[in-house]
């Protein structure tokens, strides 16, 4: 997996790769372009070279940002698809590593398959040799090639890490090579098994073979069907992959296609320079793979050569064994039989050892438990039945190998064993390195998930910083926008200027003739003079203000020619630069810049001194204007005293007013004093923004500031590059006085220079690949740091598996000499292939060693970079930074500026709308005083004087407030004249401090532009500087290099600036990254401590750790002790010397223990590697249950703030509880409050009534029903006065008799009427006590209720207080938390602490670590220095055993000379002598010899001192390192008690935390169960509510009852003495009337007929309307069935019945005054025995002698006799047509109304009813009717009004019923008035009526009296009728 995402990680490589090669070249034609203009400049003019090269400088760094900027959008576009490739290598991934789990697993499981084949084929093998000797020569044959083959298998596998799919493959090829492995030795156990049962038990059953052999095939039938199937499973499953992998394949080349679209142009010239590389890359592996195959290769050649002599001797041995073979041995037989023989391993075994005596049933059973097994293991092999079916094809093949090699020696069985134990070992590397893919797999989940985190990281920032630079350019653009508006504002703010003025003017006239129409007041004189002479004082601040600002213009006019002087010195400075200059091409470019500079400063100019002029008109103005005004109170001074004048008259009159209106002055003057401080704290508010204004602008100063120290900056900079110039020119001179003194060696120096500029051209080549590879490096930073630790993994794994095939060559060597010393076969020892191998082993060494040191030195390079790339992207960011904060400061400035602007505006506009409304005021009050003022009269005045008072107290406020706007009117003009004139000025400061920045910018071009003419002058003195004529050639040339020397220098330059700008922008990004991946490790870090905190699971880890670190030492011993035996065997090595043979041996035992105790080394380093790998496991596992646990703790912090949610929540719904608690309770007081006012309301309608009655007692009627029948009554009453003493003259004494008798009559009924009204009076004391007791229940009743509700109220303030007491242990718990998180917070940090110093200790012992490989370097060259000095010694040896054989030759010599002497002693003593001579010699040799081994020795000596020193020097350090080990053990020692102590403080946290959160369950549940109490408490209290509105329904309905009653009974009362009041009140009308008062008042009363009748139309109108609008409310009422609705709908209706009973009380009040008026004008008019005795007489008469009871009647009212005669001729009836038409107003007013048996005479309508109609009529007051709300009525209809239907009489029914019929859509103000509007509902409430006394009808609940206002077309018959009838 880690190879494939490796594989795909290059590809992205490669193409961004590709994009940077793109890049570079374009960089580089850029850089050929430069190159080519600046030569085409150097050629054509050589004096414009500064200007052409900046101007050429400019463009490529245009055309360089324009591509910069397009490759970082190419940048993130790749960084997008980036991130979309990694997600789905991500999905890939994941399914690619299940697939290798699983095959694993298979390759686990055939491993120990073959380890346990293997097993049984050494254990058949022993039994096979013990049996037939010539037989175990086969297995060797059979199992090393296949061996080899699986090496071979085995080491291509791991050559294919480069391709994407290529662990899977290897991992497929690898289980396919093991199945091959198990299959064939499968066959070799099947073969082996045969023989033994042929040789061992050929007398044992048959039977058993062919059930076997039955079994198999039906196995191997089933076989074949599932492995059938799975093909075909296996081949869907390979058509969906390969559908995915399309897919995959067609996303991938679209968004190549994408991408190739945008960088078609760049990748066409660099595709195939790219393409070749990649190309030579790849062949470059192939090739290094085929050389190790070829070596492979070459090794089993060499092998098979040595192997093949042996072989040909046993070729018969083997044909002879083939005969005996079965045909089953076959490939597709032992196809047949793996899975039998595999399975049934044990049973084979006992076969193998079964006696012959064995019961053939007991064989059966196992068979059977066999075949069982077998068939649970077949759902185990289906899944290799691909695998073995692919290896079918490679079995043939290879048994073909094995039959031609299968005569090897039994000597290679000793290396068939080698190479199984390589087999094992190779198992357990594999073992390893899945361990590793797991580690590796897990660490690049976390890399990947890291890059993805970095990757969305550098998008936001870099998206933020496009955005950054957008909003920067639509800031700048937004400025310049803005800047443009202020100048037009500008203009606006002048115009809208203007129009204020007009608009002020318009004002001020409306103002003078407001101060005209106020001139009648007196006060206003002495505050207009105030105001004036405010006036004046603001007129002088405007003048100060004036001469400021002609102050301020004199400033800048001074700053003006100022700037105009500095101009004049840059035209002097300009001339005399164009007097220098000789190019006229700059000097006009320059004048022309200067000009355009001059005329910009011009129009600022004539700007400022427009703005000045307009200024001083704007004064003028001001001054005009204060003259205009000074003249209007001028004016208004004369006005003041004319009114005076007028009103010295009226001050007598208003004497007593100046002293009320003295109060009010001052309280005015308090008021304006309290503006004036108001106007004083606006002109502080209004310095305050000026002073910001100055502030805003000393901000732009510094800007402006800020950038003259950056130019002079710059020409400081421009002034070094002078010096450098200078510099650069002096050494020019000297280089030039050099060529002087070598003309000769100038042309050498020429060649020299070519080559430089060669080499120059190179390196810039060089430089600009090197740039596209920076920026390949940008972007490949991540992946070559990921390559680079996949690169040190592999180096590992090399140097593991190094070490596993030394650990495999030292144990072949082992078993090899044991084979010898078994088989006692004197072989020797393939020495020289195990020092070739080691030879081979360290230089593969060497060259790891080479390579990681390049890598090594490779990441310090990329880090330096990264490091000095992220220090630019900081300085980068600061730059940023402070662009943005200019950008803000002038955004805020701007936009206070808005703000400002924006609200004078609304100021101004609201102080005019303002001033409008009051004018309008001041206008309408005007009208309304000149109207008042005409009308008033002295009486009416003295009269109205309070009314009079208001009014004037209300005009004088009105002229104060006037006065006061006019006040602050002028003040706030004043203020905007004076912000305006700040505007302006502010507008001018910035337009000069432009001007003068821009002067300033100008002047720093200037010196830049002479400092930049001072260096092409010195360039030009270089290139005119000539010395002779002879070197001017010379001259020429050198220049022409130094030209193109600086041309190169400067694409240096600009390459450079480009490299570096890059390595800021890495940086910075590599600067975020950092950051990202330091909060991650500060995460980590946190997660750790949370691991530590709550984890006991930490300690098991930190004893394993304990353990790991005791078994490191003791390995450490057992090192020390290794190379102390090493040291003192190389000791005995060095001091013995033997034969060649023997020393020899003893070297190569001691070279293999040396490399035996360098494998153990090796093999305890890979420990310890995988001893830290599990560390860093077991660490990684402590982050995922750390962020698990740091998940938990967020969720108990949600669930904590929601219970805090829920407690805040709950408290608000108990406050509002509590709130509408309170609520209600004061609606209770309202209601007691007002049950108060309406029974003390009823105690004065009491009062009122009975002043009412004793008043009615007096009355007398007064209307009539109409003016023709008053006129006809009163001629009759004429006549009758006339003719009275003419014709009744005899019948007086009569009459008084009879009036006598009347008299008796009449008092003795009004004797019965007494008693009866004392009767009532008692029944009314009754009634009312009975009320008395029933309002004491009722009081009663309330206080048991009040009672109630304080104990409610207790019960609720104790929940309340239990509900505090629980929030305030909620806090308390919250803090106690809070404190818990701090101290788990510094607990934490005590963690990082201690963890910090185990770092710290690490990197220690990394250190040391790294001093042991040092050591072990040191020691690995004292090995070759050791290797070396043996090879000497060996050499030493050989001359050694050389010169003993010498000199054992001599002695022979010497012997065989000394027989010759002996022989030849007499005749030969000359060659004695010469014979004795040589032999001296050869001694004197020996001796000579002797003396060099005696300093070979010694060297060998001083070597092993030299070794022992350096052993010392080891046990030093291991001694170092034991210690440091040590303190390593007692600081992990004290971090596991730390952790210790932190985990158990964790714990008891946890337990805290377990507590308080059983707390708080505790607590929400009393809170619940509080809530539900309150709930319960909240509902019976609106129950016990509920039933107390049922009581007091019941108590109203009964004191409805006893209203009733006593309404009853006083209107009885009310009718009998109405009955005598009338009675009486018609004898005295009829005795004291006069005629000429009877005709005025009846015309009058006429009149006021008609206009009632008039009103009572427009009323029946309005009643209609009236019904709809009640039939729509009753509509609504029924529906509206809430309380709340009818408490709202009650109180307004309280409210406006209140209203009515004061109008009502007005209207009695009136009606009393009318009444006793009338009372007064008819007292004593009537004679009551006259009247008394005449209506008697009129009625004992009968009825045909009445018409001269009439006559009589009429002679005494003065009726003529003619006009009687009329009056009886027109009604021929009787007396009926013309009494109703003189007394009741005929058919219309009275209905035929049924009487009573004892008042019913023979006429139709009797004389007593019309005469008591008439009376009723007159005595009708003109009263307005009552005005009651529509609540209030009942419709006529309605249940309730049904009910009094039946306590009425008979009369009044019917006369009611029939009007009511009529009219039952109308409202009841139309219904008559004795059944409609009746003030008492006598029948109470029926079950449809409102069920409270306050929502009744004030005529439920009050005790009223019968109506006054009657009707003029029912009249008052029926009232009058049902008195007659009582």
């Amino acid at each position: 997996m880690s190879s494939w995402l490796g594989g795909l990680g290059s590809g992205l490589g490669q193409s961004l790769g590709q994009v940077g090669g793109s890049l570079a070249s374009l960089t580089g034609q850029i850089s050929n372009f430069t190159k080519d203009m600046l030569m085409e400049g150097t050629e054509d003019v050589p004096a414009d070279l500064l200007n052409s090269g900046r101007e050429e400088n400019e463009a490529t760094h245009s055309v360089l940002r324009s591509e910069n900027e397009r490759l970082k959008k190419l940048y993130t576009d790749l960084e997008e698809k980036h991130e979309a490739s990694e997600l789905q290598i991500k999905q890939q991934s994941s399914s690619y590593r299940s697939q290798l789990q699983q095959k694993e697993e298979e390759i686990n499981h055939l491993k120990a398959r073959q380890i346990a084949l293997q097993d049984e084929l050494l254990r058949l093998q022993s039994t096979a040799q013990s049996v037939h000797p010539g037989s175990g020569r086969v297995p060797a044959a059979t199992s090393s090639p296949s061996l080899s083959y699986g090496i071979s298998h085995h080491v291509s596998a791991f050559h294919e890490d480069d391709m994407d799919f290529g662990d899977v493959i290897s991992s497929q090829q690898e289980i396919n090579r093991l199945s091959n492995e198990v299959s064939r030795l499968k066959s070799e156990l099947g073969h082996w098994r045969h023989i033994a049962e042929v040789q061992g038990t050929q007398s044992s059953d048959q039977t058993e073979i062919c059930k076997l052999q039955n079994i198999i095939k039906e196995l191997k039938q089933n076989r074949s069907q599932e492995i059938d199937d799975h093909q075909h499973e296996m081949s869907v499953l390979q058509n969906a992959h390969q559908q995915k992998l399309t897919e995959i394949s067609r996303r991938h080349r679209e968004e190549l296609s994408d991408y190739e679209e945008r960088i078609e142009e760049l990748e066409n010239l660099l595709q195939q320079e790219h393409d070749r590389e990649v190309w030579k890359r790849e062949q470059e592996q192939l090739e290094v793979e085929k050389r190790q195959l070829t070596e492979q290769c070459e090794r089993l050649k060499l092998e098979c050569s040595t192997s093949q002599p042996l072989a040909r001797g046993q070729r018969d041995v083997v044909t002879e064994e083939e005969r005996t073979l079965p045909q089953s041995s076959s490939a597709a037989e032992v196809l047949r039989l793996q899975q039998a023989l595999t399975d049934a391993e044990n049973e084979i075994m006992r076969l193998s050892s079964l006696n012959q005596d064995n019961s053939l049933a007991e064989d059966n059973q196992k068979l059977q438990m066999c075949v069982q097994t077998l068939e649970k293991e077949k759902s185990l092999l289906s899944q290799e039945k691909e695998e073995l079916q692919m290896s079918l094809s490679k079995l043939s093949n290879e048994y073909e190998v094995i039959k031609s090699t299968a005569t090897r020696d039994i000597d290679l069985f000793s290396q068939v064993r080698d190479l199984k134990l390589n087999l094992e070992v190779k198992e357990q590397e594999l073992n390893q390195s899945i361990h590793e893919n797991e580690v590796l797999t897990a660490e690049l989940e976390e890399l990947d998930r890291q890059n993805q985190e970095a990757t969305k990281h550098v998008i936001l920032i870099k998206d933020q910083l496009s955005k950054q630079q957008s909003e920067g350019d639509n800031v700048i653009k937004k400025l310049k926008e803005d800047l443009d508006d202020g100048k037009q504002r500008i203009h606006q703010l002048e115009d809208d200027k203007m129009n204020i003025i007009k608009e002020l003017d318009m004002q001020k006239e409306k103002l003078t003739h407001s101060e005209r129409a106020l001139s009648d007041l007196q006060l206003a004189k002495q505050k207009l003079e105030d105001k004036v002479e405010d006036l004046v004082d603001q007129l002088s601040k405007s003048e100060k203000n004036n001469f400021n600002i002609q102050k301020e213009n004199c400033e800048l006019r001074e700053h003006i020619r100022q700037n105009e002087e500095e101009l004049s010195t840059v035209r002097s400075e300009l001339t005399r630069s164009q007097s220098q200059d000789s190019n006229s091409d700059l000097k006009d470019d320059v004048l022309k810049e200067r000009e355009t500079e001059v005329r910009t400063l011009k129009q600022n100019l004539t700007e400022v001194e427009q703005l000045n002029e307009h200024l001083k008109q704007v004064a003028f103005d001001l001054r005009t204007e204060n003259e205009k005004l000074v003249v209007a109170c001028e004016d208004v001074r004369n006005q003041l005293e004319e009114s005076i004048a007028g009103n010295n008259q009226v001050s007598l009159e208003r004497t007593a007013m100046l002293e009320t209106l003295k109060c009010e002055k001052a309280q005015l003057e308090a008021e304006l004093c309290g503006a004036e401080k108001r106007l004083l704290e606006e002109a502080k508010k209004y310095k305050q923004t000026i002073e910001e204004l100055s502030s805003a602008r000393s901000l732009t100063t510094s800007a402006l500031q800020l950038e003259h120290e950056r130019l002079v900056q710059l020409s400081q900079e421009k002034d070094s590059e002078i010096a450098e110039l200078k510099k650069s020119i002096e050494q020019m001179d000297t280089d030039h006085q050099q060529t002087k003194q070598s003309l000769l060696s100038s042309l050498e120096e020429q060649k020299q220079l070519t080559q430089l500029i060669n080499e120059k051209e190179i390196c810039i080549v060089k430089l600009k690949e090197k740039s596209s590879e920076l920026q390949g490096e940008l972007d490949k930073c991540a992946q070559t740091l990921r390559k680079n630790e996949t690169l040190r993994q592999t180096i590992e794994e090399k140097d593991r598996s190094l070490g596993a095939m030394k650990e495999e060559n030292n144990h072949l060597q082992e078993e090899l000499e044991r084979i010898r010393e078994q088989q006692s076969r004197a072989v020797p020892m393939p020495e020289p292939r195990a020092l070739d191998s080691t030879t081979e082993l360290e230089a593969e060494l060497s060259r790891l060693h080479i390579i990681k040191d390049h890598l090594e030195e490779e990441i310090k390079h990329h880090q330096k970079m990264i490091e000095d790339q992220n220090q630019n992207k900081l300085q980068l960011l600061q730059s940023l930074q402070e662009q943005k904060k200019e950008m803000d400061e002038f955004r805020y400035q701007h936009e206070q500026m808005n703000i400002t602007h924006t609200q004078l505006f609304l100021e101004k506009d609201e102080e005019i709308k303002n001033l409008q409304k009051t004018i309008e005021q001041i206008k309408a009050q005007l009208h309304e005083e000149r109207q008042d003022i005409p009308t008033e009269n002295s009486d009416i005045f003295q009269e109205t004087k309070v009314q009079s008072l208001t009014i004037e107290n209300e005009s004088e406020k009105h002229d104060l407030s006037k006065a006061e706007t006019e006040r602050l009117v002028k003040g706030i003009k004043e203020r905007e004249l004076e912000i305006k004139l700040l505007n302006e000025k502010n507008i001018s400061l910035t337009k000069q401090i432009d001007q003068l920045s821009k002067d300033e910018v100008g002047k720093l071009t200037q010196i830049i532009q002479q400092k930049d003419l001072e260096i092409q002058a010195l360039h030009a003195r270089i290139s005119s500087a000539s010395c002779s004529q002879d070197v001017v050639y010379l001259q020429q040339q050198l220049h022409a290099y130094a030209m193109e020397r600086e041309k190169v220098m400067v694409v240096l330059n600009e390459k450079t600036r480009e490299n570096s700008q890059l390595k800021t922008e890495y940086h910075k990004m590599i600067d975020i990254i950092s950051a990202k991946e330091a909060a991650l490790i500060k995460l980590q870090d946190e997660n750790k401590k949370m691991s530590t905190r709550f984890e006991s699971s930490g300690q098991d880890m930190f004893k394993e750790t304990i353990q790991n670190l005791s078994r490191i030492i003791r390995e450490k011993d057992i090192e020390i002790d290794a190379l102390s035996q090493k040291c003192q065997t190389l000791l005995t090595v060095l001091q013995t010397s033997g034969t060649g043979s023997e020393v020899g041996g003893v070297n190569s035992n001691q070279f293999e223990e040396l490399l035996q105790e360098r494998d153990k080394l090796k093999q305890q380093v890979k420990k310890m590697e995988e001893w830290k790998q599990q560390v860093m496991t077991t660490v990684q596992n402590m982050q995922h249950e750390s962020a698990q646990l740091q998940e938990e703790l967020h969720q108990l912090q949600a669930q904590v703030l929601v219970d805090s949610d829920n407690n805040s929540k709950l408290q608000v719904d108990y406050t509002g509880l509590i709130q509408s608690y309170e609520r209600n309770e004061t609606k209770l007081k309202n209601f007691g409050q007002e049950l108060a006012q309406v029974q003390h309301s009823i105690g004065q309608l009491c009062n009122t009534k009975d002043l009412l009655l004793g008043k009615l007692d007096i009355m007398s009627p007064q209307l009539s029903p109409g003016s023709s029948l008053t006129a006809q009554s009163a001629e009759p009453l004429k006549a009758g006065q006339s003719a009275g003493p003419h014709g009744s003259s005899q019948l007086l004494q009569q009459e008084v008799d009879d009036l006598r008798r009347s008299l008796q009559e009449k008092d003795a009924t009004i004797r019965t009427l007494q008693e009866n009204n004392h009767r009532l009076s008692e029944s009314m004391a009754a009634s009312s006590e009975v009320g008395r007791r029933e309002h004491e229940q009722t009081d009663s009743e309330i206080k048991q209720l009040k009672e109630k509700q304080e104990v409610l109220q207790n019960l609720l303030r104790e929940k309340d207080l239990l509900i505090k007491a629980k929030s305030d242990q909620l806090h308390s718990s919250n803090e106690n938390f809070t404190n818990k998180a701090n101290e788990n917070e510094l607990l934490r940090q005590a963690v990082t602490n201690l963890k910090e110093r185990i770092l710290i200790l690490e990197m220690d012992i990394s250190k040391l670590k790294g001093e042991n490989e040092k050591i072990v370097e040191t020691s690995r060259g004292k090995e070759t220095e050791y290797q070396a000095l043996q090879e000497t010694n060996m050499k030493f040896s050989m001359m050694l055993r050389e010169k003993e054989f010498e000199c054992h030759s001599m002695r022979e010599k010497a012997l065989a000379f000394e027989q010759l002497l002996k022989e030849k002693e007499q005749g030969k003593a000359g060659e004695l002598n010469q014979l004795l001579n040589a032999v001296k010699s050869m001694q004197e040799k020996t001796v000579t010899f002797q003396q060099e081994r005696d300093q070979v020795m010694l060297a060998l000596k001083q070597k092993q001192m030299e070794n022992t020193a350096l052993q010392n020097e080891v046990q030093h350090l291991r001694d170092k390192e034991s210690r440091l080990n040590q303190e390593l053990q007692r600081l992990r020692n004290h971090l596991l008690e730390s952790e210790d102590s932190h985990t158990r403080e964790a714990l008891a946290a946890e337990d805290r935390e377990a507590k308080l959160r059983k707390k708080v369950t505790v607590l929400e549940e009393k809170l619940v169960s509080s809530s539900n109490a309150m709930e319960n408490a909240s509902h019976q209290a609106s129950v016990q509510v509920e039933s107390l509105q049922e009581q007091l329904n019941v108590i109203s309905k009964q004191r409805d009852e006893t209203a009733l009653q006593l309404s009853v009974s006083q209107e009885q009362v009310k009718q009998y003495a109405l009955s005598l009041s009338n009675l009486q009140m018609v004898l005295e009308h009829f005795q004291q009337e006069e005629k000429a008062m009877y005709s005025a008042e009846l015309e009058k009363q006429n009149q006021l007929l008609a206009e009632w009748k008039k009103k009572a139309e427009t009323l029946e109108g309005k009643v209609l309307s009236l019904q709809e609008r009640l039939d729509e409310a009753n509509a609504a009422l029924d529906s509206a069935s809430r309380l709340t609705e009818q408490l709202d709908l009650k109180e307004e209706q309280i409210e406006e019945l209140k209203k009515q009973n004061e109008l009502h009380q007005e209207m009695l009040d009136d009606a009393q005054k009318k009444l006793m008026n009338l009372v007064s004008s008819t007292e004593g008019k009537v004679d009551k025995v006259l009247m008394r005795n005449l209506f008697i007489g009129h009625f004992h008469t009968p009825k045909n002698q009445r018409h001269e009871v009439l006559r009589l009647m009429g002679s005494i009212l003065g009726v003529k006799r003619e006009e009687m005669e009329q009056l009886f001729a027109e009604d021929q009836g009787g007396v009926t047509r013309w009494m109703s038409g003189w007394l009741g107003g005929g058919s219309k007013s009275v209905p035929s109304t049924p009487l009573r048996r004892s008042q019913q005479s023979v006429f139709n309508s009797s004389f007593s009813e019309l005469f008591v109609k008439f009376l009723e009529t007159e005595s009708h007051p003109s009263v307005p009717p009552p005005k009651l709300s529509v609540h209030d009525l009942k419709p006529l209809d309605s249940p309730g009004r049904r009910k009094v239907d039946t306590s009425i009489p008979g009369s009044s029914k019917d006369v009611a019923e029939p009007r009511a019929g009529r009219r039952t859509d109308l409202s009841p103000f139309l219904a008559p008035r004795s059944a409609a509007v009746p003030l008492i509902n006598p029948a109470g409430h029926g079950p449809g009526g409102p069920g409270h006394l306050l929502l009744k009808p004030i005529s439920d609940v009050l005790p009223t009296f019968t109506p006054l206002p009657v009707s003029p077309d029912n009249s008052a018959g029926v009232v009058l009728k049902d008195l007659l009838k009582q």
